[in-house]
């Protein structure tokens, strides 16, 4: 039996589904709104943290309808990425609405349902999102993914920032792994298995802020119909992300140096302090000397939070990584879509690592993602990358790549597999003219591999 959080403001909808899931053996929550719903997450999820429970979350699938007054499903389904609520969420409307739907897939919902729906439709997509669930946690290799000098120094730096409780600023481009970094951070330090929380101040409105750091007292402000527990008790003695702090407006700063010099923290409209044990790591990919030169961010804040600092490399600067990370995400999409993994030709890897990933890491799992559903044949090709990678990519291209890459070997049938291997290299290296790097790129390897197999 799975436990289900059913959401949707239409009575008639919410109950016959209830029935529907409740027929087949399931345990049903319901809510009326996105609103409700969030304040019966967040009220599991407080009173987990404060018996000292390791935080899963109370329900196995978060079924919501999109359109619904107060907090949409669109909505609920950021909220609950904010505060790190980590269970798949199946989304239902009645409208059709295509690209909300897409939009919610990549930002973590596994399905949707367009009502009205039959009893089998709604139970298959229950099934497959706890097949989703079920699935092992592939985000930390993910993170470790790469062998290049600069994510080996990275790695290096992690472990040795990890026992401290110091904050750490982590620096970098968009989507080059920030919040990976800070999740390996908590989990290599002594506060695994406490909370880790992450609130993202670019998307939280300035007359929020306070309230989702703090907490905040019932009736302290209109709309405050109950007492709330903030960020900082949420990560008692665990790991606070403040990603994006760069944008933290700076009344909501001001209040936070305060907080990581007395650890304590004040709930809005109380006159209690309350003691917190929190380590902060803040990440961004400003300019936060530049910010506080223009009077956008406190000189005292960014001192105290840059003790450690860890600088993220973007994906352009680590090129010996792409093709392992490109194989990792090709894999990946493939086995959520139910798909046999097609290698990646040598003329699309190639293009891959030419081009310079504005995006980065980001940017190139929505690439293999996008060449999954558009692969039908055993090699991932160029036709199968967005058009503006493969032309960008041409300017940077080494032209005696394309003067070789259409080069044959002729191998006996029964040759044995090493002899394969090393004739293909030797071949290969022939004609690059003992270029490594090269080799390395035209066969989807490393170039330690190159040197590895190559050795008496």
């Amino acid at each position: 039996m799975s436990k289900i959080l059913l959401v949707d403001d239409d009575p008639q909808s919410l109950e016959s589904t209830r029935k529907i899931l409740e027929l087949a053996g399931h345990e049903v929550t319901s809510a009326r709104d996105g609103e409700e719903a969030l304040n019966l997450v967040r009220q599991k999820e407080h009173q987990k943290e404060y018996q000292g429970k390791p935080h899963r979350s109370d329900w196995d699938v978060v079924l919501s309808d999109i359109r619904m007054p107060k907090m949409s499903g669109l909505d609920f389904l950021k909220s609950l990425s904010v505060i790190g609520e980590r269970v798949p969420v199946v989304l239902m409307t009645a409208f059709g609405e295509i690209e909300d739907a897409v939009w919610a897939m990549k930002k973590g919902a596994v399905d949707f349902l367009t009502k009205p729906f039959k009893r089998q439709a709604l139970l298959s997509a229950i099934e497959a999102a706890l097949r989703h669930r079920a699935k092992p946690k592939r985000d930390r290799e993910e993170r470790f993914l790469g062998q290049s000098p600069q994510w080996n120094e990275l790695k290096r730096s992690i472990q040795q920032m990890a026992p401290s409780s110091s904050p750490v600023l982590v620096l970098g481009e968009s989507g080059s792994g920030k919040e990976h970094v800070a999740r390996s951070v908590h989990e290599s330090s002594p506060r695994r298995g406490k909370p880790f929380v992450a609130l993202n101040c670019a998307a939280i409105p300035e007359s929020l802020i306070e309230s989702e750091l703090f907490g905040h007292e019932k009736g302290s402000f209109s709309g405050a119909t109950a007492s709330k527990t903030g960020m900082f008790e949420a990560a008692h003695e665990g790991t606070l992300l403040l990603d994006e702090i760069g944008d933290m407006p700076l009344s909501a700063q001001a209040k936070l140096l305060r907080v990581l010099e007395n650890h304590e923290v004040r709930r809005v409209g109380s006159t209690q302090s309350i003691s917190v044990d929190v380590r902060v790591i803040a990440s961004t990919h400003q300019d936060l000397h530049a910010r506080v030169q223009q009077g956008l961010f406190r000189e005292d804040l960014l001192f105290r939070l840059d003790v450690l600092q860890i600088q993220v490399p973007s994906l352009r600067n680590r090129k010996e990584d792409i093709s392992e990370l490109a194989h990792y995400f090709l894999s990946d999409a493939c086995e959520k879509m139910g798909k046999q993994v097609p290698s990646v030709s040598p003329e699309a890897l190639a293009h891959l690592v030419a081009y310079a990933w504005p995006g980065n890491v980001r940017e190139l799992a929505n690439v293999m993602e996008r060449a999954a559903v558009l692969c039908d044949a055993p090699q991932v090709g160029l036709a199968d990358l967005p058009a503006h990678i493969v032309s960008d990519s041409l300017k940077t291209l080494d032209p005696q790549w394309i003067q070789i890459s259409g080069k044959t070997v002729s191998i006996p049938l029964g040759t044995p597999l090493r002899e394969v291997e090393e004739l293909l290299i030797r071949k290969t290296l022939e004609v690059t003219r003992g270029d490594k790097q090269m080799t390395a790129r035209l066969l989807g390897v490393h170039s330690r591999t190159i040197s590895r197999k190559m050795e008496p």
